[in-house]
């Protein structure tokens, strides 16, 4: 985080999406600033809440990538909610307090991701003895009814019986040898393909649903969690390729040394410190309808979500979760309705307003060629699979940056989206074609471009349903 300056980051957020510099600045400056809360005295720190930010701006224009794009910068969990979902305290349907839950869930598997990776080389190790295990079993010394356990007991009591058993202590040897033989063949991986039993947890446990106060919470209670090890969980043997037999066993080794109770409270402080809630289509909840009866109040709705805002604690089954230093990025187009509908008390927790651009076509022509997953790039490393190489004449680029733009003009405008759709309808044939194609270059010009799409953006009717 000390390297990310501001600037730094909006050069990051520049490498995947075009425009919208006002908005960037102001998602850089507000993640700068919890790195600055972080090197405040514990007392002032705590007085420090993060600014929200309210993005407006029509559909497609970059408000969830930057948003998604500075969690990914920030290494910090994220979740996407669209508010829609929720309904008002009372009524059947999703609980405002469930976003939490599932951010929480989120932190959850980053850090048990980055524990596993801490533990891979060790589990590795652990996995190979546990294959070769089945590949070639080593004596038991316990047990009196394996002739080669037997042996091995026998050479624990050498010093007692002083009995000498030349040819079983080369038995062993060689069984040795053959072992560590194996293992240089297995690192080698000379035997990917060959067949091993393991033993696999069965996932069967027992779910029930539970019935909260405020409505159906869609919540499950599993009993393996409630119980620990009263309910063991039941295994069963599978026949797996000793490639596949690997990582199954590293998940395992791994579950078994990394600590569980760390990860929840690692989890529970990264979303308290540096989560990021994306609150998209918050301009669906703005003010209240009060002709459509049938309707759960919007403003309910908003009342839900303001003590989350504003800092509440939340309980999960990891754990209560604080909400106070939680950055929300609420967005909308605000067609109909305006941020001033929004409810007094929640406009105030988002003091930083930013508002989008429309996309222009000049736009169009930048996102097509100059972020690194541009989807000119992508459709060519797609078709590269395939052997086919494929390339965009620059005039071909300019020509699909037109079609988009006036297809948004003439019917909804989608932003950048329509891009996708115009793509795939021009590429639908090579896509189609390329495993059978005895070429291996094709060329999109802008010929092509006309004669793919010229007929379907002519015909408004037919544009409004292909693109």
């Amino acid at each position: 985080m000390k390297k990310l300056t501001p600037k730094r980051i909006v050069k990051e957020l520049d490498k995947y999406i075009i425009g919208q510099n006002e908005a960037k600045k102001s998602v850089a400056v507000a993640l700068r600033n919890r790195y600055r809360r972080r090197q405040l005295p514990d007392d002032f720190r705590e007085e420090i809440m993060p600014k929200n930010i309210l993005m407006m701006g029509p559909t497609g224009v970059g408000k969830t990538e930057i948003a998604r794009r500075l969690a990914k910068l920030a290494k910090a969990p994220f979740i996407k909610i669209e508010v829609t979902k929720f309904t008002e305290v009372g009524y059947v349907g999703r609980d405002v307090e469930s976003m939490i839950r599932d951010l929480v869930e989120t932190a959850i598997r980053m850090v048990k991701k980055e524990k596993i990776k801490e533990v891979e080389d060790k589990a590795g190790k652990l996995v190979e003895d546990r294959i070769l295990d089945k590949l070639l079993p080593m004596p038991n010394k316990d047990s009196s009814n394996n002739p080669l356990g037997a042996l091995f007991g026998s050479f624990g009591a050498q010093e007692e019986e002083e009995v000498e058993l030349e040819e079983d202590k080369q038995h062993l040897k060689r069984l040795k040898n053959r072992r560590e033989q194996l293992r240089e063949e297995l690192r080698a991986g000379e035997l990917e393909d060959r067949m091993i039993e393991i033993e696999v947890e069965e996932n069967n446990s027992q779910m029930i649903e539970i019935f909260s106060g405020s409505g159906v919470e869609e919540m499950g209670i599993n009993f393996q969690d409630i119980f620990g090890g009263v309910l063991p969980n039941q295994k069963k043997e599978r026949k797996a390729t000793i490639k596949e037999a690997r990582e199954i066993l590293k998940q395992q080794e791994a579950q078994k040394l990394i600590d569980m109770d760390e990860v929840s409270s690692e989890a529970i402080e990264r979303v308290e410190e540096s989560g990021i809630i994306f609150l998209d289509e918050i301009d669906k909840i703005a003010g209240n309808n009060a002709n459509s009866s049938p309707e759960v109040s919007r403003e309910g709705v908003q009342r839900d979500i303001l003590p989350i805002v504003e800092g509440s604690t939340i309980m999960t089954k990891y754990g209560p979760v604080k909400t106070d230093y939680i950055f929300f990025i609420a967005a909308g187009a605000f067609h109909v309705s305006k941020p001033t509908d929004l409810i007094p008390e929640l406009q105030g927790r988002f003091p930083i307003r930013v508002e989008l651009e429309s996309l222009t076509e000049e736009n169009f022509n930048a996102i097509l060629t100059e972020p690194e997953n541009a989807l000119t790039k992508q459709y060519e490393a797609l078709l590269k699979t395939e052997g086919l190489e494929i390339e965009f004449a620059e005039n071909a680029i300019k020509e699909l940056a037109r079609i988009a733009f006036k297809v948004n003009e003439e019917t909804e405008n989608i932003g950048a989206r329509r891009l996708h759709t115009v793509l795939e309808k021009l590429l639908e044939d090579i896509s189609f074609e390329a495993p059978d194609m005895s070429e291996d270059y094709f060329e999109i010009s802008i010929d092509y471009v006309r004669e793919k799409l010229d007929d379907v953006v002519e015909d408004k009717d037919l544009s409004k349903y292909i693109l």
